[in-house]
């Protein structure tokens, strides 16, 4: 099947908080930057494919909110490298921004759907985020959710509208109420946790993130837990009727059906950035000044990566095997993220103090044992995949770990993976890998070891399959399998 059968008879709509497009002005100049990553690649790849599509996003920045004005909030062409797919941009009000997305969707949503508050001492659910929720997150999807309405209606009232995250719960019921007749797929690229997580909201939010939800026709996740748990929340919050075999939940006279589709990269395309000579010359560098060993961790500094514990594993392993001294080096290669919220800032710190306090304890004149790098050069980041010897992805929790993935890909070191079990990307890799328990800090330590001293044949053998792994199950596939499912659906309803 190719990539757009199963809505090539129908109008598509794309809709995300960020989408395939930023502008920027730099020396007076307006430029048109393209997104990269495997998701708008494959997404903007599908909506080239279809004769009618658009994709719906929020201005996020100034000259985005400049380039909507100028096409009175229509849809438009992008200029310069942008993706060949129209684009509708949704100002928003700067105070619903800042609540809808630095109050709720971040840090709210995202620390209950990956476990992350200190249920003893946070959250604390004040008239502050019950405000930013009915003027902030409500006011922002009502937004997206009207800009889809209307692309839909201005095409008949038939459209298959895919959306995409946890941003934009509420968005999928309020086009159901205008547009009975549509199709809507989402796409959760997050974990859906158990429902008792959900708790943590008063009932009229939690409600309307279900109801919101359940709006749509499909709801994708990247595991079969998440897919469950979602249903099991269903059925325990909300009272509904759930078939767990048949995946599905029965809500207004319709059945909704939960499905998992684990997300990945483009081979061709990563292999090819591997090759560069960009990448070559920090290849070049990373040997120069190499250990015997090379431990590689590569994330955003975000609480859900469990940066932290990994650096205290490390701290072990040295006390535990002082004969790995001046021999191995942990290079973290950190991307800042949501710098506009306090948890994030603070983690940030914590992370800077803790990798000063490792390589004070342990560190000589010419060792520095864990390197730490905020810069997020993504040509460093694919010469580190191909030059490392142990990867950690350690994290309590994580909607997939597309690091994993890439790493295994182009590593040409025999690395071995050393995975969390929380990760979605276990589900794949895992018996491929050494297993991570990321609250076991003596176990993590204990790992990385067997990992670092592994048989060179066993390593070998693990990487060799973990690459073929996701080379068979590609960004494609991830696509195609939910434009199957979505095909199936219209042929049902036709």
């Amino acid at each position: 099947m190719g990539p757009q059968e199963g809505v090539a008879d129908d109008p598509l709509i794309l809709v995300s908080n960020r989408g395939p497009v930023e502008h920027t002005r730099n020396d007076g100049e307006r430029t048109a930057k393209a997104g990269h990553g495997g998701l708008v690649t494959a997404l903007a790849g599908l909506a080239g494919h279809i004769e009618d599509a658009v994709w719906v996003c929020v201005a996020l920045s100034d000259e985005d909110v400049a380039v909507a004005r100028e096409h009175d909030g229509e849809a438009f062409e992008p200029e310069g490298d942008g993706p060949a797919v129209r684009v509708r941009l949704v100002e928003l009000d700067g105070d619903v921004q800042r609540k809808f997305y630095a109050v709720i969707a971040n840090p709210l949503l995202w620390f209950i759907q990956h476990c992350l508050w200190d249920l003893g001492r946070s959250p604390d659910i004040t008239r502050r985020e019950i405000d930013a929720f009915e003027n902030g997150y409500v006011p922002a999807n009502d937004r997206l959710a009207d800009a889809v309405a209307e692309e839909v209606e201005s095409r008949g009232g038939r459209a298959t509208v895919m959306v995409q995250d946890y941003h934009l719960y509420l968005v999928p019921g309020r086009v159901r109420d205008r547009c009975p007749d549509v199709i809507l797929h989402h796409f959760v690229h997050i974990p859906w946790p158990h429902p008792d997580a959900w708790r943590v909201l008063p009932p009229g939010m939690r409600e309307a993130v279900f109801n919101g939800v359940l709006g749509n026709d499909i709801v994708g996740f990247h595991a079969r837990r998440y897919a469950r748990n979602f249903l099991l929340g269903c059925d325990e919050l909300l009272g509904l009727v759930v078939d767990m075999d048949r995946l599905t939940v029965e809500v207004g006279g319709r059945t909704v059906r939960a499905r998992y589709y684990p997300i990945s990269v483009d081979p061709d395309q990563l292999e090819a950035t591997a090759g560069s000579p960009a990448v070559v010359e920090h290849e070049r560098r990373l040997a120069v000044n190499r250990r015997d060993h090379l431990i590689l961790r590569v994330d955003r500094a975000d609480p859900s990566k469990n940066i932290l514990r990994g650096f205290r594993a490390f701290d072990i392993l040295l006390d535990d095997h002082p004969e790995l001294a001046e021999r191995v080096t942990f290079l973290a290669l950190e991307q800042p993220s949501r710098e506009d919220v306090s948890q994030y800032v603070d983690y940030l710190e914590e992370i800077r103090q803790l990798v000063a306090d490792v390589n004070r304890k342990h560190g000589t004149d010419d060792w520095t044992p864990i390197e730490l790098s905020l810069e997020g050069d993504f040509d460093e980041v694919v010469a580190a995949y191909k030059s490392f010897d142990v990867l950690v992805v350690n994290a309590i929790s994580d909607g997939m770990n597309l690091v994993a993935k890439e790493a295994a890909l182009v590593n040409r070191s025999d690395g071995v993976l050393a995975i969390s079990e929380n990760a979605g990307a276990f589900e794949e890799l895992g018996e491929f890998a050494v297993t991570l328990h990321p609250f076991d800090v003596q176990q993590q330590a204990d790992a990385m070891f067997a990992a670092l001293t592994m048989d060179g044949q066993e390593r070998r053998e693990r990487l060799a399959a973990a690459a073929a792994t996701v080379r068979e199950n590609d960004v494609a596939k991830w696509l195609r399998d939910q434009l199957h499912d979505i095909r199936e659906l219209r042929e049902e309803g036709a």
